[in-house]
């Protein structure tokens, strides 16, 4: 009997090159994409974060502003400046302004 000889398929160069690109951007994109939206999914807790530190934050600086006004209330002056022997004078205020 005669052998039967398979029939191998011959790339040309240029061919396997070309296999081997495709194939590498068939396996990148799908994993790039998968990379990109992590980072940026990360990216977003962050600056949820950043978003809720910063309510803080205002939160606790309305809460000194509510403390200096009360602290400088004329209530507040007058009876300080009654405590330390002093008299309330009025002409004698002077205001900073921010």
């Amino acid at each position: 009997m005669a052998k039967k000889t398979g029939k191998r398929i011959k790339f040309l160069k240029g061919e396997k090159l070309m296999y081997l690109l495709l194939l590498f951007i068939i396996i990148a994109i799908p994993v790039g994409k998968v990379c990109t939206q992590a980072i940026l999914s990360e990216s977003n807790i962050k600056v949820e974060k950043l978003r809720k530190d910063i309510n803080k934050q205002q939160k606790y600086n309305e809460s000194l502003n509510m403390k200096i006004s009360e602290l400088a209330s004329l209530e507040n002056v007058e009876s300080i400046a009654n405590e330390l022997g002093l008299s309330y004078n009025n002409d004698n205020i002077k205001t900073v302004s921010e």
